[in-house]
């Protein structure tokens, strides 16, 4: 083979490699400073202000104005959430949230915390297209997002390298409300604090995926949540994409579940 075609080789295998790469990245929505991202403090069990929301935002038939983008994976509405060790739903507090993933990060040790509201066409328009594949019966113009975005965050007492990547949009129209939870890459599942190991960021109490209502009633497990089988969620989907998963919550829908096994912990 003459130097001119293993180049060309070398130079296609890269292209091959560098699309790869971008297929997979696209399943996070545009985040970080350069998209106008707000950054949360680096303090363990640390919070964002307190966000008003310039859409308020109705979740399990109540209608919030503002909320929190918590450093432990959690969006909560009206108050934030410090708590670092993950409770099964529904909780007891009363506390009404969505937990993209629950458990004791500390981005003091590693990674940010970002988020934003947003009105920019170009991402509305993607996240419209994605909504309405997913729920063809009802077609969707979302009108404003909240994308918040937690990014290769580090776990309490860490003493690895280790760091998850995962998302979690907040859209509406203002009659319909969604929101969508995007896994990019989970390499742990417990702080130190939750008994995990600090090596390892396994064991212990692993952290939790769903939806809390606030009303001792209606909530949702992903399923693995709070056992070791959380680390796959990237592998995981209600629509068929995996590490996405995407809920109609404002009279809550799961599109491809059951509706009458929404309140158990796990589903196949």
């Amino acid at each position: 083979m003459s130097p001119t075609s293993v180049f060309f080789l070398l130079i296609l295998g890269s292209m091959v490699d560098t699309k790869t790469s971008s297929e997979k990245e696209s399943l996070l929505y545009p985040y970080g400073p350069h998209q106008g991202d707000k950054t949360n403090p680096k303090h363990d069990d640390g919070t964002s202000e307190e966000i008003t929301l310039s859409a308020p935002f109705t979740f399990y038939g109540k209608s919030y104005q503002t909320a929190f983008v918590n450093n432990n994976g959690v969006i909560s509405f009206d108050e934030p959430v410090r708590q670092y060790t993950p409770d099964p739903f529904p909780l007891a507090d009363g506390h009404p949230f969505v937990a993209p993933y629950w458990g004791d990060v500390d981005n003091v040790l590693g990674g940010d915390i970002f988020y934003r509201q947003t009105t920019d066409p170009a991402l509305l328009a993607d996240i419209s297209q994605d909504i309405t594949q997913y729920f063809p019966k009802s077609p969707f113009t979302a009108t404003w997002a909240l994308v918040a975005t937690w990014d290769h965050v580090a776990y309490y007492g860490s003493t690895s390298q280790k760091g998850n990547t995962f998302q979690a949009v907040l859209t509406s129209d203002s009659k319909m409300f969604y929101i969508i939870l995007n896994y990019w890459d989970i390499q742990w599942t417990t702080g130190a604090a939750s008994d995990g190991d600090a090596e390892t960021g396994l064991g212990g109490t692993p952290a939790h995926a769903g939806f809390n209502s606030g009303d001792d009633t209606n909530f949702y497990n992903i399923p693995g949540s709070q056992t070791d089988a959380i680390i796959n969620i990237t592998t995981t989907s209600n629509v068929k994409v995996p590490g996405r998963w995407v809920f109609r919550v404002d009279d809550f829908q799961v599109t491809g579940v059951d509706p009458a096994k929404l309140n158990n912990d796990c589903w196949l």
